[in-house]
């Protein structure tokens, strides 16, 4: 049985990918089931068919052969072959009596139009082939006009209409489903690549945010532990284990970051929360060992969302590493986090003349103000990328971000952030514009 069922698969799919030779088939088959009706006698409807009860003439022979013919070409020329084998239907109804079945060729090409054209159509062409036939077989048949082989003449057509137009609508039906699928494929994998370069992109700030804050503060301690070694070793000690402190932080956050990478089956990743507002003293603690005086007012650093905590703690951590790097001797910076209705607001200010061997007037980031305000994390070299990414953390979230001089000297950082934060909304023109804040 298996065996059989295989078989008919195969010649099934053969049949499918040759149309042709499909439809050469189904001509053929018409074409012997025509000549054997011819042969068999209705009878008065009181008895049985008797076959062999009368011999098809030779001129319907050539009609069912004609019309048979004409099938090969279905697919191609639907209207031509229904025009065609409807005639020589009418032809053998009006010349013959009794008439062959060469009707049936007309209800396959009728059925074949169905399919293949829009229901207006099927129904006008249906409508018009069964009532002409019917009405040959009514008007130039032997029998009574209401005999069942002219009604049969009509329901047959009608069923082909029928037939072939419900084959069409589960066809679209199908095709319809199909394309939703695919489209819907298509959907779910933009969907992926964008998640995928947002999350990338928000990785690489935190990674900048990491490196550029703890590499900061290992520098300025490394520098003062070289200049204090000899005359003050306790000092050069001191300054040595914050340098140590500090690379320890950043190994801890950098593994925690590049944690989110693992897939599944990899080692559990740290289980440490993210930064935030909560630890925002630890934070300071840091720059005030490397040599930068802070203040701090902040209030409601335990009610923010999530989201928009860890966006502050990201802003004040790259505005203090740019002050500390760019802001020069005797600096100092302040910084406040106050909520103000359905929003937070955080600022960072900075005092500082300036780093050494910069013009006043150029800051790092492009601004118009000295040189000690707040630029890109990564100094000269690191093309602005400490601004924009306090820019994108914030209107990522539908705030605003300004940064610029300060009037009398310094740099001034503010960030409006909504506490209920619309996370994944694109970025809006102008959200963030401020002084300095340039790409």
């Amino acid at each position: 049985m298996t065996t059989l069922s295989s078989g008919f698969a195969r010649a099934r799919r053969w049949l499918r990918d040759h149309p042709l030779a499909f439809d050469a088939t189904l001509a053929f088959c018409t074409l012997v089931a025509m000549i054997c009706s011819s042969f068999t006698d209705p009878g008065d409807g009181h008895g049985p068919p008797a076959f062999g009860a009368r011999t098809p003439e030779l001129f319907s022979v050539l009609l069912m052969t004609l019309t048979a013919a004409a099938l090969v070409l279905r697919r191609r020329r639907p209207m031509q072959v229904l025009a065609v084998t409807a005639a020589l239907a009418a032809v053998e109804y009006v010349l013959m009596d009794p008439p062959a079945p060469v009707v049936m060729s007309t209800v396959i090409a009728l059925y074949t139009v169905a399919s293949r054209t829009d229901r207006p159509t099927t129904w006008r062409v249906g409508l018009l082939t069964m009532g002409g036939l019917t009405a040959a077989a009514m008007v130039f048949g032997s029998t009574p006009w209401y005999s069942q082989e002219n009604f049969g003449v009509f329901a047959w057509t009608g069923l082909a209409s029928a037939a072939g137009d419900a084959v069409r609508s589960r066809r679209a039906f199908v095709d319809a489903i199909r394309e939703r699928a695919e489209r819907a494929e298509r959907t779910r994998e933009e969907e992926a690549r964008r998640r995928v370069a947002e999350e990338r992109l928000r990785i690489a700030r935190d990674l900048h945010d990491v490196v550029a804050h703890h590499i900061a503060l290992v520098n300025v301690q490394a520098g003062v532990a070289a200049h204090v070694m000899d005359k003050r070793p306790d000092q050069a000690k001191e300054a040595l284990a914050h340098v140590r402190d500090a690379s320890r932080s950043a190994l801890n956050e950098l593994r925690v970051t590049v944690g989110l990478l693992r897939q599944q089956g990899d080692p559990e990743a740290p289980t440490e929360p993210a930064p935030g507002l909560a630890v925002l003293g630890e934070l300071v603690t840091t720059f005030r060992n490397a040599g930068l005086p802070v203040e701090v007012a902040c209030a409601d650093r335990d009610r923010l969302p999530a989201a928009v905590d860890l966006a502050a703690y990201r802003v004040i951590q790259e505005a203090l590493t740019n002050v500390r790097k760019h802001a020069g001797a005797g600096a100092r910076a302040e910084v406040s986090v106050v909520r103000v209705g359905a929003t937070a607001e955080v600022t960072v200010l900075d005092i500082g003349r300036g780093s050494a061997g910069r013009r006043p007037g150029t800051g790092p980031a492009g601004g118009t103000g000295p040189a000690g305000g707040p630029g890109d994390g990564d100094g000269q070299a690191g093309g602005g990328h400490g601004l924009v990414g306090m820019r994108e953390r914030v209107t990522a979230l539908g705030g605003a971000l300004t940064a610029g001089p300060r009037y009398g000297g310094g740099f001034r950082v503010h960030a409006i952030l909504p506490v209920e934060a619309r996370t994944g909304e694109p970025d809006r023109p102008g959200t963030a514009g401020g002084t300095g804040l340039r790409r």
